[in-house]
């Protein structure tokens, strides 16, 4: 899954999920860091959110990626994979590697998403698929920490922002085969 904010990177069922839009969460906000939650019920299989998961490129945002183009967003749904972005003139960037997997269940990454790659602090994204309701009930949580100067206190909302954005995009991409 790619991941967030401006370098982004990541990233989420019946009749009944299409009415309900993803909930969005900042559970803590300090300053040495931040836990954002975000959470959805998609109108599909957990095999196929899981499987959309791994086609980033299809419905991650263009404006949160540095080439600004989402279709050169790969990721690789096995531990030590990559969400990767190809950049113009043969460049390259890891948005987040993952390091846990369970098909159809769960992917977790090591992420510092966007600007926050360049700070000194570490992150983990999950995403985690449960059936719910005859669809998919959609758990992501990001959780970042270290030092930056000022504090991490201000990223908490612009990231969750980010991240819903792309969860809801998601969801239209597995419910409807178009993020937009």
């Amino acid at each position: 899954m790619q991941g967030v904010l401006a370098a982004a990177s990541i990233a989420i069922g019946g009749a009944v999920a299409l009415a309900t839009p993803a909930a969005a969460t900042v559970v803590d906000s300090q300053p040495n860091g931040f836990e954002v939650r975000e959470t959805a019920q998609i109108a599909a299989s957990p095999e196929k959110v899981f499987a959309a998961i791994g086609q980033v490129g299809q419905w991650w945002q263009a404006e949160h990626t540095y080439s600004h183009d989402a279709r050169n967003l790969t990721l690789d749904l096995r531990v030590g994979g990559c969400d990767c972005e190809r950049l113009p003139g043969g460049g390259q960037v890891a948005h987040m590697i993952v390091d846990m997997v369970v098909p159809n269940r769960l992917v977790r990454f090591a992420a510092a998403l966007g600007p926050l790659a360049s700070t000194g602090g570490a992150g983990h994204l999950a995403i985690a698929l449960a059936p719910k309701d005859g669809g998919t009930e959609l758990d992501l949580t990001y959780d970042f920490g270290g030092y930056a100067k000022g504090g991490f206190g201000q990223w908490a909302a612009p990231v969750d922002g980010v991240l819903g954005e792309q969860v809801a995009r998601l969801k239209r991409y597995v419910e409807t085969g178009k993020p937009d």
